[in-house]
């Protein structure tokens, strides 16, 4: 899937806790833009997103980020835009990425930026993926964490809109509403 969008998006959690390199792997087909959400600019410069150029990184901080941190961020190849005060407004964000010409995003985040996306009708259409494994556990990530919805009728809708096998996964595609 990373190889058919523009960028692909997580938060600093998914960061620290997998140090994810976000390429595309196992299939041919362009590697795309790493976006990072992290209000205080916590990504090690080290982490293995910024250590494999040429990729471009945007790590989307607030004006609360601390300035050496920001400044190793830029020296490790970072691109830092800032995008909020206490925290990264998405909307904000993804217009600044528009503006770089970045149309399509892959959102792979935890349950928090997910259900920040969702909540803020940042998303068209969601995929969710079922493996034969079971994980689990009273720490793990859910689809999405947060405030959530206090009544039914306040969910987030969504369309069916396929079902395909890939290998022994199941993909479950649906809109929006």
């Amino acid at each position: 899937m990373r190889c058919n969008h523009d960028a692909v998006m997580i938060g600093v959690a998914t960061l620290l806790g997998d140090n994810p390199r976000l390429t595309v792997r196992h299939v041919k087909g362009k590697n795309p833009i790493r976006v990072i959400i992290d209000s205080k600019a916590r990504t090690p410069p080290n982490a293995r997103v910024l250590c494999a150029p040429p990729l471009r990184v945007i790590i989307a901080v607030t004006s609360r980020a601390p300035k050496e941190r920001v400044d190793k961020l830029r020296q490790a190849g970072a691109k830092v835009i800032y995008a909020g005060r206490s925290q990264v407004n998405l909307r904000n964000l993804l217009t600044r990425l528009h503006q770089l010409k970045i149309k399509s995003i892959l959102l792979e985040g935890g349950g928090t930026l997910n259900w920040s996306m969702i909540s803020n009708k940042l998303v068209d259409n969601i995929k969710i993926t079922v493996a034969p494994i079971i994980i689990g556990g009273s720490q793990a990530t859910t689809l999405v964490d947060g405030d959530g919805v206090g009544k039914i009728e306040h969910a987030i809708n969504l369309t069916p809109v396929n079902v395909t096998r890939q290998g022994e996964e199941i993909v479950l595609t649906y809109k929006v509403k």
